[in-house]
């Protein structure tokens, strides 16, 4: 309660998640798309299906996208949805994993031999860790980590009973890659695998162990393969990419959350550390070497990583272990740090059997973890009967598969369940990632390029206009009257609302909302082209269309540039809207520009 306050205050009609403007919608973000994994794995056992399939997304640019990310909450998740509804259902599943993450990290220091208080505190500094809260808030990354405790605790049992909890032991360490967290199995392999080293010498354990870390690299490679081959992120991250989501120093220090820093929010608590120190200085003076080598690299390591190219290390590990040129984000192996320092801090209270003492100590691991991360996040209208019909769905305005955005789809799919050319996934395949590309001409009404017969193509036979999406990556309100126009033009009629969400359908005459036109002595840019940097704009896309009112002669002024523009102007002689659409081969580097750009346009005039 306390990690999730006061979101859970309205758990039973909100998300309890980034708190995200919705504009009518539902409030974007990773929490909708966590959900729609973990909604699929029920829906596809109810209909008889694979659970591990997604038969709706990026179709049909790809067969069934794996749904590695359902595994192992999904099959949770599933019977809460059905009686609670999938909003309280979402938040109760969230409060079930806080509750596991304490109950299995206590229960892996009491295999250890610390005292029943120690170990309370020891699960609650875990459960409560402010990194791996940001990361449940709607990342899978923070929920995952409690497979970390059970890995440990299983081979602790392992230690002084049967031998069958090692293949528990080994099913929670591969069950991290084949969730789809294949970036905290980079950590969590080695850790396991040291940890077991430094508690046995006994062979048949060992080798029990080792078997699980192959079973966990058999899953990476399995989500490799199927997955991440072929997809837009096959060929790994740049190193300027991953600094981009690199912490300072000063993050692990800093309480505050940054919301378009949250990647960055690594913060390790103030006191929390400290105690941590305390307990690792008691296991070297209990002659527990190993295990506090092993527990003070965990922490360690982690938290260097975590600065990413701010230090030699990551670059160092980036150029030499190709596995770690995928990632971009590193801070993803920080929970192997949260259990470490959380396990260091039960170790620093072992020494007392004073209940007062722990219980001052769990009050102040209250306070000096406490990061308020946690808001309500508004579930918007899915709205089933506005979206159910033949044939695939396109929502507009579309998104690039990998911008968060894209997740508000994900949750109204649950109640469509259409197929649909588009997705949200950091690893979407390469043809479905091009074709994203060329539909968000949609966006603002441009039909330019053989856009009809592509739709054609898809097989799209419904149209959702989500209004309340526009102003948002790159699409603008004004846009949206565009668009709205554009579908009319082509045969395509409003058939249905709902709230801010229009379908269209080529079934003759539909409904008849309307818009408020834009302003027509200015024009209209598009997605293609950056801001005005006060002498002209730059095109970002080698596509950048623009709407201008007036007659059909229209004077566009360019800086000179290599390579030249095309220039096309659409629509008729007579006055109103006209669509300018300027194409360009390929992009360049000029100086001043960060990115590459194509022609620089100075002065737009209608003579």
């Amino acid at each position: 309660m306390s990690a999730t306050w006061p979101a859970v205050l309205h758990a039973r009609s909100q998300f309890m998640s980034g708190g995200a403007a919705s504009n009518g919608e539902a409030s974007p973000g990773d929490h909708l798309q966590s959900l729609y994994h973990d909604w699929l794995v029920g829906h596809q056992l109810e209909h008889g299906r694979a659970p591990w399939r997604d038969p709706y997304t990026f179709r049909p640019e790809a067969k069934p996208q794996p749904n590695y990310a359902g595994w192992p909450f999904g099959f949770l998740f599933w019977p809460l949805g059905a009686a609670f509804g999938l909003v309280a259902g979402w938040n109760l599943l969230q409060l079930l994993v806080y509750v596991l993450a304490g109950a299995l990290a206590c229960a892996w220091l009491r295999e250890l031999g610390l005292p029943r208080g120690a170990a309370l505190a020891g699960g609650l500094a875990f459960t409560i860790a402010p990194y791996r809260v940001q990361q449940s808030v709607g990342h899978l990354l923070g929920p995952i980590s409690i497979l970390l405790p059970l890995s440990l605790w299983a081979f602790e049992r392992a230690l002084r009973g049967s031998r069958w909890w090692l293949a528990l032991s080994a099913a929670a360490v591969a069950s991290i890659p084949l969730s789809g967290q294949v970036h905290l199995a980079l950590g969590a392999i080695p850790f396991v695998l040291a940890y077991a080293i430094c508690r046995t010498r006994d062979r048949r354990l060992l080798a029990g162990a080792a078997a699980g870390a192959a079973a966990a690299i058999g899953a990476g490679l399995l989500v490799r393969e199927t997955l991440i081959k072929g997809s837009t992120e096959s060929g790994g991250r740049k190193l300027a990419e991953i600094t981009r989501y690199s912490a300072h120093a000063g993050d692990l220090v800093s309480r505050h959350l940054d919301h378009g820093r949250s990647e960055q929010f690594v913060f390790l608590g103030w006191a929390t550390p400290l105690l941590a120190l305390a307990g690792l200085i008691l296991l070297l003076r209990a002659h527990r070497y190993a295990l506090a080598t092993v527990l003070a690299l965990g922490a360690l390591v982690p938290v260097l990583l975590a600065l990413g190219t701010h230090t030699p290390l990551y670059s160092a590990l980036w150029h030499v272990l190709p596995p770690f040129r995928f990632p971009r984000v590193p801070e993803r192996l920080l929970p192997i740090a949260c259990l470490c320092l959380a396990s260091l801090v039960a170790f620093a209270l072992a020494r007392t059997r004073d209940v007062f003492v722990t219980a001052i100590v769990i009050a102040l691991l209250f306070v000096d973890l406490h990061a308020r991360v946690y808001r309500e996040s508004a579930p918007g209208r899915p709205a089933p009967v506005a979206f159910h019909g033949p044939g695939r769905l396109l929502e507009l305005p579309v998104f690039d598969p990998s911008v968060h955005y894209g997740s508000v789809y994900l949750w109204y799919d649950t109640a469509a369940q259409r197929e649909r050319p588009g997705g949200y996934s950091t690893t979407a395949p390469r043809l479905a990632k091009y074709t994203a590309d060329r539909l968000q001409r949609l966006n603002c009404g441009d039909w330019s390029g053989g856009t009809p017969r592509l739709l054609d193509r898809l097989g799209v036979r419904a149209v959702a206009l989500h209004l309340g999406l526009y102003d948002r990556g790159g699409a603008s309100g004004s846009t949206a009257w565009f668009a709205w126009q554009g579908l009319l033009q082509h045969g395509w009629s409003v058939q249905r609302t709902a709230g801010p969400v229009w379908l269209f359908e080529r079934q003759g005459i539909g409904l008849l909302p309307t818009l408020p036109a834009p302003n027509p002595t200015k024009p209209v840019f598009c997605q293609g082209w950056y801001g005005d940097t006060g002498s002209g704009r730059y095109m970002s896309e080698r596509h950048a269309p623009f709407w201008i009112y007036g007659p059909r002669s229209v004077k566009l002024t360019f800086e000179p540039s290599d390579p030249r523009p095309r220039i096309t102007v659409h629509g008729g002689r007579k006055r109103g809207w006209h669509l300018v659409t300027v194409d360009v081969p390929y992009l360049v580097h000029v100086p001043g520009q960060k990115n590459r750009v194509g022609a620089k346009l100075v002065s737009v005039t209608s003579p």
